[in-house]
């Protein structure tokens, strides 16, 4: 499973930048000079997959409250605006939210069961989605499959164990389809 850490914006002036819409708490080492990252680009219509391709990190700064990257062999604005769109993305098994009790990737989360405070089983943690509001827990009912969406919040979602699951305190109507 990919993780992405960031995402091609646009291009920045005529040399080649590009404005990176960073998804990392670690930018500084993601984007470092010499680093190598897979990007994946936009998927062509009627294609199945997106094509992939590795670039080397050049260099990057941050400008405007957003990062600046320059990568090999893109030297100009029509070399950096064939880029737009790509998503770069390292692979999710080499990373790890650490030991931080509260910190989570979401393919950690991805997969795991969900109970309610008084112990019944109501599904499987299938995704996370992220609104600018908050994030919601995108979870799969182990009864009828249906799609279960909870506000991933310390007051609903008092519970998060990579080993035991997810324990959830839905108010009235959340879980009713």
């Amino acid at each position: 499973m990919d993780l992405v850490i960031g995402r091609v914006v646009k291009p920045h002036g005529v040399r080649g930048e590009l404005v990176v819409d960073v998804r990392t708490d670690d930018p500084e080492s993601r984007f470092a000079p010499g680093t190598v990252v897979r990007g994946l680009l936009p998927r062509p219509k009627g294609a199945k997959r997106s094509n992939e391709r590795e670039f080397t990190i050049a260099a990057a700064r941050a400008h405007s409250g957003r990062l600046l990257v320059s990568l090999e062999g893109v030297v100009g604005r029509t070399d950096a605006d064939e880029l737009r769109g790509v998503l770069f993305v390292i692979d999710a098994a080499d990373v790890d939210s650490g030991d931080d009790p509260d910190e989570f990737y979401d393919h950690e989360l991805i997969g795991l069961p969900v109970r309610t405070v008084e112990g019944d089983a109501i599904g499987a943690v299938r995704d996370v989605v992220h609104l600018p509001a908050s994030d919601l827990l995108a979870i799969t009912a182990a009864d009828d499959g249906r799609e279960i969406l909870v506000p991933f919040v310390s007051e609903i979602v008092p519970q998060v164990s990579r080993d035991e699951g997810v324990v959830i305190d839905p108010p009235d109507g959340l879980l009713e389809g």
